[in-house]
């Protein structure tokens, strides 16, 4: 079952959207195949401390956050991954790893790379690991009330060996 929040929510807001059933998937990249959709459309919510401060940076499926830049953002503040116990009790009633990117809902602050299609719709998880919502990306980004970051979220690339290289040319060195 969806998270009743997220829906009601969307449904007080009087934005279409669909919501799709998929076989069980855990990573967003596996949630997007699931449900065919392209991970370039598919916004995984990726949990962050900053500082001591719990929250959510949304990018698509493929994409991958570099603590060490997105600190930069937040005017050099220690950026880390968050871990399932810090932000689990945030999230009632979703299940862990498929929280709706609405994090204003759950009372977390919340941060979007600007590299999802504006044109496209965006598919998202529901709070289930079986059901996501797909909506106009517009929409989407109007009731996200998240905040565009620049820096700190790297595009795929094609192993470790680029990963590396990527990392170093973006820290300039």
């Amino acid at each position: 079952m969806p998270s009743q929040l997220l829906v009601d929510y969307l449904s007080r807001c009087k934005v279409p959207f669909e919501l799709l059933q998929h076989p069980v998937a855990y990573t967003a990249p596996e949630v997007a195949e699931a449900a065919h959709i392209q991970g370039a459309c598919f916004a995984k919510a990726v949990m962050v401390k900053i500082a001591d401060e719990l929250a959510m940076v949304v990018i698509p499926a493929h994409f991958h956050l570099e603590p060490a830049l997105l600190s930069d953002a937040f005017d050099g503040r220690r950026v880390r991954l968050a871990v399932e116990r810090e932000f689990r009790h945030r999230f009632p009633r979703c299940e862990t790893g498929a929280m709706p990117p609405i994090g204003h809902l759950y009372g977390v602050a919340s941060y979007m790379a600007p590299v999802f299609d504006e044109r496209a719709d965006i598919a998202f998880n529901a709070g289930t690991h079986t059901e996501i919502i797909r909506m106009a990306f517009a929409d989407f980004r109007r009731l996200s009330h998240a905040d565009m970051l620049d820096v700190g979220v790297l595009p795929p690339l094609a192993g470790p060996a680029a990963t590396s290289a990527h990392r170093r040319a973006a820290l300039g060195r």
